[in-house]
Protein backbone atom coordinates (compact mmCIF):
# COMPACT_ATOMS: atom_id res chain seq x y z
CA UNK A 1 0.00 0.00 0.00
CA UNK A 2 1.53 3.71 -0.86
CA UNK A 3 0.85 6.59 0.79
CA UNK A 4 0.95 10.37 -0.70
CA UNK A 5 -0.17 13.30 2.10
CA UNK A 6 -0.28 16.80 0.34
CA UNK A 7 -0.74 20.40 2.29
CA UNK A 8 -2.09 23.08 0.07
CA UNK A 9 -3.48 26.32 0.43
CA UNK A 10 -6.32 27.30 -1.53
CA UNK A 11 -6.22 31.14 -2.85
CA UNK A 12 -8.85 33.37 -1.11
CA UNK A 13 -12.48 33.11 -2.22
CA UNK A 14 -14.98 34.57 -2.25
CA UNK A 15 -18.15 33.61 -0.18
CA UNK A 16 -20.29 31.00 -1.60
CA UNK A 17 -19.54 27.30 -3.18
CA UNK A 18 -16.60 26.61 -5.28
CA UNK A 19 -15.60 23.81 -7.39
CA UNK A 20 -11.49 22.85 -6.74
CA UNK A 21 -11.50 19.73 -8.07
CA UNK A 22 -8.56 21.06 -10.30
CA UNK A 23 -6.79 22.85 -7.83
CA UNK A 24 -7.11 18.76 -5.53
CA UNK A 25 -6.09 17.35 -8.28
CA UNK A 26 -3.21 19.31 -9.85
CA UNK A 27 -2.02 19.26 -5.78
CA UNK A 28 -1.53 15.15 -5.64
CA UNK A 29 -0.70 14.01 -9.27
CA UNK A 30 0.54 10.90 -7.31
CA UNK A 31 -2.86 9.23 -7.88
CA UNK A 32 -1.96 8.33 -11.00
CA UNK A 33 0.39 6.08 -9.24
CA UNK A 34 -2.79 4.59 -7.22
CA UNK A 35 -4.85 1.40 -9.05
CA UNK A 36 -7.23 1.18 -6.28
CA UNK A 37 -7.65 3.40 -2.99
CA UNK A 38 -8.62 6.30 -1.51
CA UNK A 39 -8.68 10.33 -1.63
CA UNK A 40 -9.33 12.24 1.44
CA UNK A 41 -9.27 15.87 1.35
CA UNK A 42 -9.65 17.71 4.98
CA UNK A 43 -9.88 20.82 5.38
CA UNK A 44 -8.14 22.69 8.75
CA UNK A 45 -11.29 25.38 9.16
CA UNK A 46 -14.17 25.81 11.77
CA UNK A 47 -16.01 28.35 9.38
CA UNK A 48 -15.43 26.89 5.68
CA UNK A 49 -16.70 23.10 4.17
CA UNK A 50 -16.49 20.77 1.79
CA UNK A 51 -18.96 18.58 -0.44
CA UNK A 52 -19.36 16.92 -3.68
CA UNK A 53 -22.14 17.68 -5.98
CA UNK A 54 -23.03 19.25 -9.33
CA UNK A 55 -19.84 20.10 -11.77
CA UNK A 56 -21.79 21.42 -14.72
CA UNK A 57 -24.28 23.87 -14.12
CA UNK A 58 -23.01 26.98 -11.77
CA UNK A 59 -26.86 27.61 -10.64
CA UNK A 60 -26.47 24.76 -8.03
CA UNK A 61 -23.67 26.38 -6.37
CA UNK A 62 -26.01 29.52 -6.29
CA UNK A 63 -28.64 27.76 -4.86
CA UNK A 64 -26.68 26.41 -2.04
CA UNK A 65 -25.55 29.38 -1.31
CA UNK A 66 -29.43 31.11 -1.32
CA UNK A 67 -30.48 27.86 0.72
CA UNK A 68 -28.07 27.96 3.53
CA UNK A 69 -28.44 31.07 4.16
CA UNK A 70 -32.19 30.86 4.67
CA UNK A 71 -31.41 27.45 6.31
CA UNK A 72 -28.67 29.43 9.25
CA UNK A 73 -29.25 33.25 9.16
CA UNK A 74 -27.67 36.05 10.52
CA UNK A 75 -28.02 38.33 13.28
CA UNK A 76 -30.07 36.12 15.21
CA UNK A 77 -30.09 37.50 18.34
CA UNK A 78 -29.54 33.96 20.59
CA UNK A 79 -25.78 33.76 18.84
CA UNK A 80 -23.49 34.83 21.44
CA UNK A 81 -20.02 33.75 19.39
CA UNK A 82 -20.22 37.13 17.04
CA UNK A 83 -16.86 38.48 17.74
CA UNK A 84 -15.97 38.76 14.05
CA UNK A 85 -19.24 39.63 12.39
CA UNK A 86 -22.49 38.26 11.73
CA UNK A 87 -21.26 35.74 9.93
CA UNK A 88 -19.16 34.66 12.04
CA UNK A 89 -21.59 32.06 14.24
CA UNK A 90 -23.22 31.39 11.06
CA UNK A 91 -20.20 30.04 9.56
CA UNK A 92 -19.35 27.82 11.91
CA UNK A 93 -22.92 26.09 11.66
CA UNK A 94 -22.74 25.57 8.37
CA UNK A 95 -19.28 24.19 8.43
CA UNK A 96 -20.57 21.64 10.56
CA UNK A 97 -23.75 20.80 8.72
CA UNK A 98 -21.53 20.22 5.52
CA UNK A 99 -18.58 18.05 6.82
CA UNK A 100 -15.29 18.67 6.81
CA UNK A 101 -13.97 16.26 4.79
CA UNK A 102 -14.71 14.34 1.76
CA UNK A 103 -13.57 10.62 0.43
CA UNK A 104 -13.51 9.55 -3.11
CA UNK A 105 -12.92 6.40 -4.77
CA UNK A 106 -9.72 5.74 -6.79
CA UNK A 107 -9.73 3.81 -9.81
CA UNK A 108 -6.83 3.35 -11.89
CA UNK A 109 -5.03 6.84 -11.16
CA UNK A 110 -8.09 8.88 -11.24
CA UNK A 111 -10.55 9.98 -8.68
CA UNK A 112 -13.87 8.28 -9.21
CA UNK A 113 -16.51 10.70 -9.40
CA UNK A 114 -20.00 10.34 -10.88
CA UNK A 115 -19.59 12.18 -14.83
CA UNK A 116 -21.45 15.58 -13.09
CA UNK A 117 -19.83 15.46 -9.68
CA UNK A 118 -17.10 17.79 -8.73
CA UNK A 119 -15.38 18.91 -4.89
CA UNK A 120 -16.99 21.69 -3.35
CA UNK A 121 -15.02 24.56 -1.18
CA UNK A 122 -18.12 25.97 0.60
CA UNK A 123 -17.04 29.26 2.04
CA UNK A 124 -19.11 30.67 4.69
CA UNK A 125 -17.34 33.70 5.83
CA UNK A 126 -17.58 36.90 3.83
CA UNK A 127 -13.92 37.59 4.21
CA UNK A 128 -11.75 34.62 4.68
CA UNK A 129 -8.23 34.33 3.91
CA UNK A 130 -7.05 31.42 1.50
CA UNK A 131 -8.53 27.79 3.26
CA UNK A 132 -5.81 25.37 4.35
CA UNK A 133 -6.59 21.79 3.37
CA UNK A 134 -4.57 18.43 3.42
CA UNK A 135 -5.29 15.67 0.98
CA UNK A 136 -4.50 12.38 1.68
CA UNK A 137 -4.55 9.78 -0.79
CA UNK A 138 -3.89 5.94 0.29
CA UNK A 139 -4.34 2.36 -2.07
CA UNK A 140 -2.32 -0.43 -4.11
Amino acid sequence: MQFFQKKIQLQPFSRGFHLITTEVLNAIPEISEINVGQLQVFIKHTSASLTINENADPTVRLDFESHINKMVPENQPYYKHTYEGADDMPAHIKAALMGTSVQIPISNGKLNLGIWQGIYLCEHRNRAGGRRLVLTAFGN
